[in-house]
């Protein structure tokens, strides 16, 4: 249960990868038949994802994944517009993907304001148009946040962006092919999305970038993607994500039903049967398969070893974020507790989840917390009123 960090493979993937993995095997940049065929088969790929999005395939821009995505937007577009102004606003809550450049850019002469947010995580528009400036040369809000869940105004957002002109980016790799993320409906300039969170491949992934944004490369190489980014193209990757967006525009809507009430039905379940429990996340504004829980005097790592031991398989939050004892950053944001939010756990469902497991996790944690609340050394009534 751990489908937000990511997804098994579809067979029907796979099986649209196997040719690029072996005979088709000629780099899409060659001029002779094998190297055409496969920059026919990139062209076709970039078509169905951009239709996906309501976007031009010119607009499309195949990355290794998320996280490069992530950078490219940041970097791409803050130095691409450099004569402007050296301001960014984001949130606290945003993954490393998107802080960590923004990090790296306050070190290099960059002003980078991060936006407050309420106790379940949303944004204000009214906040980001506080915080614009002359100066302010790009906004990045994440779409649906990875830890929690919570799903941030990117359209109310994006009327505020666009009245100021200035540019729009939304970190959307949790919710493409999830729910909606129609560009033109959300109104940004960059969206950031990667295959392996929707059963497509691992290493592969997409940035929208609306016509007219002015970018400069940050993966200097070879003219691929119309000089955007270099490097020799991921075929099969690119064909797989192709098909999982395929499969997902197919399922979308029907699977995202299926998961609110499992999702709703376990939150439920987990609040009935344990006591001194915090849901996190907004309640109704949330990622149809997520739910994220502090558990108050368990410690986060012995629920998973726990739970693992028991053939259930979950995260306390971020998987990028799981090699640090830190708490989440994105829990502190909301004001939760350090001592609270060490007791988070993250479960998120996919195409194989099913009530049977929903119940079979009910029946384990129960007792796992009871067990580790007894053996914590800290005080009964400690994260009570979290």
């Amino acid at each position: 249960m751990d489908y937000a960090a990511t997804t098994p493979m579809r067979r029907e993937v796979l099986d649209a990868m196997m040719p690029y993995l072996t005979d088709e095997f000629g780099n899409p940049s060659s001029l002779y038949t094998l190297g055409r065929r496969n920059r026919g088969v990139i062209e076709e790929a970039r078509e169905r994802i951009a239709a996906f999005l309501g976007a031009d395939p010119r607009e499309i821009i195949f990355t290794s994944g998320g996280t490069e995505a992530d950078n490219f937007a940041v970097k791409g577009t803050v130095y691409a517009n450099e004569k402007k102004g050296n301001h960014i606003i984001t949130t606290p809550i945003e993954h490393h993907a998107v802080l960590a450049p923004c990090h790296y850019l306050e070190k290099r002469g960059f002003d980078v304001t991060y936006l407050p947010v309420d106790e379940y995580g949303l944004v204000e528009a009214a906040d980001v148009a506080k915080a614009i400036t002359d100066k302010t040369v790009l906004v990045s809000v994440m779409h649906a946040n990875n830890e929690i869940g919570t799903i941030e105004p990117i359209g109310e957002i994006s009327k505020v962006t666009r009245d100021k002109k200035v540019l729009f980016h939304t970190d959307a790799v949790q919710t493409f092919g999830h729910i909606p993320t129609k560009v033109d409906v959300l109104g940004v300039d960059l969206l950031s999305i990667s295959a392996h969170k929707l059963y497509g491949p691992k290493g592969v992934g997409a940035l929208y970038v609306r016509k007219g944004t002015k970018m400069v490369p940050i993966m200097h190489g070879g003219g691929q993607e119309h000089n955007r980014r270099g490097g020799t193209h991921n075929v099969a990757g690119i064909v797989g994500f192709a098909k999982a967006v395929e499969l997902a525009e197919e399922e979308m809507d029907a699977e995202a039903k299926r998961l609110i009430e499992l999702r709703d039905y376990l939150i439920a379940g987990i609040v009935e049967r344990v006591e001194d429990v915090r849901v996190n996340g907004h309640p109704e504004k949330r990622l149809p398969n997520n739910v994220s829980v502090c558990l108050n005097g368990a410690e986060g790592e012995a629920i998973l070893l726990s739970l693992d031991m028991e053939n259930i398989s979950c995260s306390s939050g971020s998987a990028c974020t799981s090699g640090t004892l830190d708490p989440s950053h994105v829990l502190l944001a909301i004001g939760v507790p350090p001592e609270v939010a060490h007791s988070s756990l993250r479960l998120t469902f996919g195409g194989t989840t099913t009530k049977a497991e929903i119940d079979y996790v009910l029946e384990v944690l129960p007792p796992i917390i009871t067990k580790l609340r007894a053996m914590s050394p800290l005080d009964a009534s400690w994260g009570k009123k979290c």
